[in-house]
């Protein structure tokens, strides 16, 4: 057992603010797990739940204070908010004291980005944060700014991975087969960049068989790149031609498959195009529905298909990531994959 010394600096925490009891027993269950692979994971003696003032809180004590880096990656967290240094007593007065800390994280694009985009079937903006910090800091590149990273979302939906790793800093590109969601997703781009007055260049291409894609650059100076792809997941590699190997591959696995032959056939098959698509040492975050396709089955078929240069993370707190969402998705966990930093020959422009 770790034996907590008196002089370990005390760090509490806020639960994020969900619009509903269901997202917030999100945030309550993933809240610790997010806080263990942050950049301050290597700091963290006790994590244990906490009440000041009628409020919840996470305490967290560690073995020395963050940095200036470390507390700005703790600003971009999703499940934790504010946070505050914990002091016992200040002079001669007893407390607890709470002293605010800032963060001094800085989005690239308004959080508006990715909340003013309503569709049916949208998954919980803050979940997707989750798993973007997820797949980031169990990646070779951790350290690496987002600004630094390209995120790619090979089953892009309505676009909200794309408009939260955007929010972050990252480049993004996402594939996506329903014509609707990309055609809706490239017009709320256009008017949400006109409203905002952000600056947004914009290039349309067909791409002979396999589809049709958006390029967006938003901003002036180092502007952000969005690639935006209509087609079928499995042609990614054509689909993102041009576009340099993501770092992260993140996305949520469609829920509305009900016989476990099709799942089967959708990971065979698109598995290892996904893992293909990493630069060597990045990291691939995917969200399923567990009632339907349980986790060690899930971790057997992945390790079966997956080349030799990808490892499941299966061990804590990778294992305990599972969920509950509503009441048809009764159990929804989250697989991480990494690739092996060893180098290749592959390049580092995906081509056709």
């Amino acid at each position: 057992m770790f034996l907590l010394r008196e002089d370990m600096p005390t760090l509490l925490t806020q639960i994020a603010p969900q619009r509903s009891t269901q997202y917030a027993a999100l945030a309550d269950a993933l809240a610790p797990y997010e806080l263990r692979l942050s950049a301050i994971g290597g700091l963290i003696a006790d994590i244990q739940p906490a009440r000041f003032g009628g409020q919840d809180y996470l305490r967290l004590e560690l073995t020395s204070m963050p940095d200036g880096q470390q507390l700005r990656e703790l600003g971009a967290l999703a499940m934790v908010s504010a946070f505050f240094e914990l002091r016992e007593r200040l002079g001669e007065m007893d407390g607890p004291w709470l002293k605010p800390l800032d963060t001094g994280f800085t989005p690239a694009f308004s959080t508006d980005m990715v909340m003013a985009r309503r569709y049916r079937g949208k998954t919980n903006e803050l979940f997707t944060r989750f798993m973007l910090n997820v797949a980031r800091h169990s990646s070779a590149f951790a350290a690496e700014p987002w600004s630094m990273l390209r995120v790619l979302d090979p089953l892009a939906g309505g676009g909200t991975t794309l408009f939260s790793a955007l929010v972050l800093g990252a480049h993004v590109a996402g594939v996506e087969k329903s014509a609707q969601d990309v055609h809706t997703t490239a017009a709320f781009i256009q008017q949400y960049a006109r409203e905002e007055r952000i600056p947004c260049r914009i290039k349309e291409e067909r791409l002979k068989k396999v589809g049709r894609r958006w390029w967006f650059e938003f901003g002036k100076d180092d502007p952000r790149r969005c690639l935006l792809a209509l087609g079928d997941t499995l042609h990614s590699a054509e689909l993102l031609a041009g576009f340099k190997k993501p770092h992260l591959v993140v996305g949520d696995l469609p829920y509305g498959i009900q016989h476990r032959g099709e799942w089967e056939r959708l990971l065979q098959q698109a598995l290892p195009i996904w893992a293909a698509l990493l630069l060597p040492g990045g990291a691939m975050a995917l969200a399923w529905d567990a009632t339907r396709l349980a986790r060690e089955e899930m971790v057997r078929l992945a390790q079966s298909v997956l080349p030799a240069s990808c490892s499941v993370l299966n061990t804590p707190p990778y294992d305990a990531l599972a969920h509950r969402v509503d009441r048809v998705i009764k159990r929804r966990d989250v697989l991480v994959v990494v690739s092996s930093t060893a180098s290749t020959s592959s390049p580092s422009v995906l081509i056709s």
